[in-house]
């Protein structure tokens, strides 16, 4: 018998490392921040291009735990544009059906943020269209050293057996416990690293590392990358007879 492989057509989770902001703009002679609200500006046209190819949940990469290593103007601009963003974009998002949830490590976010990102949660909590994920203040091995003490905590009340601790365990306490693992991991800009995103759930992710800047990524790119995803065949570690 032939071992079973995938090739049944486009992803239905793609998450994207939007990485490029910053080069766009300086190579128009403007401040960073220029180039991450060009950046937020297009998350609306992917999320939008998501529902007519098929992909039914999209995680977006938008600030990770490294990025406070950036300078206090930069972090602090960033930070009252994801406000703005999602005070502006949460009726589009009820109205478009779309779904909102966000992982990362909330509290050092400030209140105000923490505050938007729990109501834009709970009213799309209903929204049955495309699942948009944000990560904010994210990365993946510290989500999974969290996602460990909270395995912990319950071997230690008793909840939980460590014998009965398996590949299937883990992941019951991570951030993107609901959701599906990521069939396509995109990355814009040049860079061919992962940066932290997602280190266990996309562990047989197919990857795409595109020289486009995020700001230039457009609806037109995306679909193809979604198409050469679909003459991919996945084989999960088989092979075809």
């Amino acid at each position: 018998m032939a071992a079973k492989t995938d090739t049944t057509g486009g992803p239905r989770h793609v998450a994207i490392i939007m990485d490029g902001n910053g080069r766009w703009a300086r190579a128009r002679g403007r401040p960073r921040l220029f180039g991450h609200h060009a950046g937020a500006r297009r998350v609306r046209e992917v999320v939008s291009a998501c529902p007519g190819m098929g992909v039914d949940y999209l995680t977006i990469f938008a600030f990770s735990t490294e990025n406070w290593k950036r300078t206090q103007t930069e972090v602090a601009g960033l930070m009252s544009l994801f406000r703005r963003y999602i005070y502006k974009e949460m009726q589009a998002f009820v109205a478009e059906n779309v779904r909102v949830r966000f992982i990362g490590d909330r509290p050092r976010l400030d209140e105000k943020l923490r505050a938007l990102m729990d109501e834009a949660e709970q009213m799309t909590g209903h929204c049955t269209g495309i699942n948009l994920t944000i990560a904010l203040n994210y990365g993946g091995r510290d989500e999974v050293a969290r996602a460990t003490k909270r395995l912990a905590r319950d071997v230690a009340a008793g909840r939980l057996d460590p014998e009965d601790v398996d590949l299937e365990t883990l992941p019951r306490y991570l951030d993107t416990h609901v959701l599906p693992d990521p069939d396509l991991v995109i990355r814009t800009s040049g860079e061919a690293r992962i940066s932290n995103f997602l280190l266990w759930q996309s562990a047989y992710a197919e990857y795409e590392f595109i020289d486009t800047l995020w700001p230039d990524f457009t609806r037109e790119i995306f679909v193809d990358l979604l198409r050469n995803y679909g003459a991919r065949e996945r084989r999960f570690g088989a092979v075809t007879a």
